[in-house]
């Protein structure tokens, strides 16, 4: 799961505990989230600043239910074509795990094999919610850990 720290940041998210993850706006992303189940861990991952990548864990901790932000037409994420009896978007809420010790950067991801083919390290390609496989994931922990 992407996110641009100033906006909303790992560090906010360890001092909410939980946060509903809204404002999901791209089909593809949203399908992506709506196939997260409760207890599925996630990679968080900081964008647009100075070493983009994955800062840490956070882990489902509600399922996909409409995100309420689209009905609301005081809210930046209000879509005027959604409604509450079809609604387009949706949210997962999150919880803080655990923070890297580091940053695992994007160029760190673009030298690791197993992102050889992988849409996190393509550019324009990196969607706020988007599957990783096993052998990635076994990968970012690894560097994390070392």
């Amino acid at each position: 799961m992407k996110t641009e720290p100033s906006v909303f940041s790992l560090e906010d998210l360890a001092q909410r505990s939980r946060e509903p993850w809204d404002g999901i706006r791209n089909y593809q992303a949203r399908n992506f989230l709506r196939s997260m189940q409760v207890g599925d861990d996630v990679l968080f991952y900081h964008s647009r600043c100075p070493i983009p990548g994955v800062v840490g864990l956070a882990r489902i901790c509600a399922a996909a239910r409409p995100d309420p932000t689209q009905f609301d037409p005081t809210s930046h994420y209000f879509d005027p074509a959604s409604s509450p009896q079809k609604p387009r978007w949706d949210l997962v809420d999150v919880a803080y795990v655990r923070s890297f010790p580091r940053t695992i950067s994007l160029d760190s991801l673009k030298a690791h094999p197993a992102f050889q083919d992988s849409p996190l390290i393509r550019k324009g390609n990196r969607l706020s919610v988007l599957p990783i496989t096993p052998a990635q994931w076994e990968g970012i922990l690894a560097m994390a850990n070392a």
